[in-house]
This record gives C-alpha cells, structure tokens and sequence, in this order.
C-alpha cells in the first residue's frame, strides 16, 4: 500500500481510503459486528484512512475500529453553518468516534464562493478547534468545479474531497476536464486532495478498469475514498491499486453486483427527497417519488430527507 502525506498537513494517508458511506443506514446498513468487520479487514490489508461523515451516521463503526487501530486516520464533514451547529456536529463526531481529537472536519457539499461565504462561521469556528489541537484540518467536500476553485484560493483550507471518475458523473457544474484543472489548481497551492466516487457509486462497476486505471494516473490526488461494502471488494481494491489487476473471478463477481436507488411502497410523496437531490434525479410522478437512474449517483443523501424510511439504496 502506498502512502502520501494529505498535501501540507504533514499527514500520511494510505493511497486508498475507506468510505464508510456504503456500510452505514443509508446504504447497506450493515451491523455493528458485520460494518465494523469490513472496516476492520480492510485496516488489516493497510488502509489508515476512513471517510465519513455527521450525515452517513457510521461513527458506531469507526469506533470499534479505533479500539483496535487508535491512530487511525478520520475525515468527517457536515452542514455545519454557524457556531451553534460548528459545535453540535464536533461534539457529535468526538464522542461518536470515541476519541479527543478528529483529523479532519470538512463542510459538505459545498457549491461555491457564495456557500462557502454562507458557511464561513462554521469555517471560523473549525479552524479554532485546530489551533486548539482538537481537529488536524479544515476544508471542504464537494460535487461543484466552482467549489474547488474557491477553495484553492483559500489559505484556511486545507483538505479538499471532490468528485472524480472517467465519464464524470456527478459532476454538477462543469465537465470532467474542468473538474481536472481545477483540482490541479488547488493542489498546486499545496491542498490536500482526496477524490470520491471513482466508481461513479457504482454505475462503473461494469467499467472497473477503465474507472480504476484512469483515477490511478489522475497526478493530482492523494487518496482516492472507495465504498465497499465486502471484503471482495477490499481484495479487490487493494490488488487493481497494488498490483494492476485482480483475479478473474473476483473481477468478474464485482461486475454482477447491482446497486439501485429504491422507493418503497410506503411513500407518502411528500417530495422532500426530490428538493434534497442535488443531481435532478428524482421526481414526483403520480403522487410517488421516481428515479432517474441516468442522474442518480447512488449517494443516499435523499433518504435522510425521508422521513418514512421510503427511499434507500440498497
């Protein structure tokens, strides 16, 4: 496994990064014992570094695996505008994780100047916690070109977690070489960079190679964050990023898997899951929640918005 020091935080990331999204309520929702196991085997295999977030509610997991791995290497994030909520989604992340310091709080889905300027209390309120030694980085995750852009710019961040894979799904303001120049303009300032999705959450699991063969030569990241939900896919993972290629077997046991956005029978098409979709996915046809799979990036965020537990990707 490699390892980089996350741009000038000074701190050593494995190339890999667990994304602990799919393992956690809004995807796979797996239990303590089997989640944690993932987590665990996949730190067994030298992955020091786990993505996750206030939102995705997989602290419980992370958890356990500290027990076992205490310097294990945390990046959470939330939306977080102003002190009050700066401090309620701190305290939540430090007790859920069990520890007295996070490595790094980003804000979520940031779109640009204009959120980050709306956001910048919290921003505040961050950057204080680290002077003080509870939180090693600040910085921002995000879908948008212009988000990227800002924050390059910006002395006080220093992580930076956008969207990036070959075909450039998810990408909402721009296309995928735009998306590439600007994070090569942030990582030029010396901004830590890790990159999310380069599966496209699993639309390019057909595409495996081609996907993980292009975010490989990508020059301007120092992790790439991957969900994975099996021990397979660690394997699997770690051997296309360690050895350039996996068993046949196993590569083609990945290709079968199908994940889908899905709406229950139960929604009451209320349409908070449409005005929570960032992506234009989803829509209200007969009363009823639909998807659009072509626009969905199976990220789960619009099942936190659901308040009957009718929409999930599974």
């Amino acid at each position: 496994m490699e390892y980089h020091s996350l741009g000038n935080t000074g701190i050593s990331v494995s190339r890999i990064c667990f994304g602990a999204l799919t393992i956690g309520p809004l995807q796979r929702n797996l239990s303590l014992k089997e989640g944690s196991h993932v987590l665990n085997y996949a730190i067994d295999c030298g992955i020091n570094f786990v993505d996750t977030a206030d939102l995705y509610e997989t602290y419980p997991y992370i958890k356990e695996a500290i027990k076992r791995k205490p310097d294990l290497i945390v990046s959470t994030k939330s939306y977080a505008y102003d002190y009050k909520t700066a401090q309620e989604t701190l305290d939540r992340a430090l007790k859920g994780i069990g520890r007295d310091y996070v490595d790094f709080f980003l804000l979520h889905e940031q779109e640009g100047p204009l959120t980050l300027k709306g956001h910048y209390e919290a921003l505040k309120f961050f950057i204080h916690q680290k002077e003080k030694g509870v939180i090693r980085g600040v910085g921002i995750s995000t879908h948008y070109i212009a988000a990227v852009r800002a924050a390059a710019k910006m002395k006080e961040i220093d992580v930076i977690h956008p969207i990036l894979n070959y075909q450039g799904l998810g990408i909402v303001d721009g296309t995928r070489e735009e998306m590439e120049q600007a994070i090569s303009l942030a990582w030029n300032a010396g901004k830590g960079i890790y990159t999310m999705k380069p599966l496209g959450g699993g639309h390019l699991l057909k595409q495996y190679e081609d996907a993980l063969n292009y975010i490989k030569a990508f020059p301007n990241t120092h992790s790439i964050a991957i969900g994975m939900q099996r021990e397979e896919e660690v394997d699997a993972n770690i051997g296309y990023f360690t050895k350039g290629s996996i068993p046949h077997g196993l590569s083609n046991a990945l290709k079968l898997y199908k994940r889908e956005l899905i709406v229950e029978y139960w929604c009451q098409g209320c349409g908070s899951c449409v005005k929570r979709c960032n992506h234009g996915a989803l829509s209200m046809i007969d009363g009823k929640a639909k998807v659009n799979p072509n626009k969905c990036v199976l990220c789960g965020y619009c099942g936190s918005a659901c308040k009957e537990l009718a929409i999930k990707v599974i």
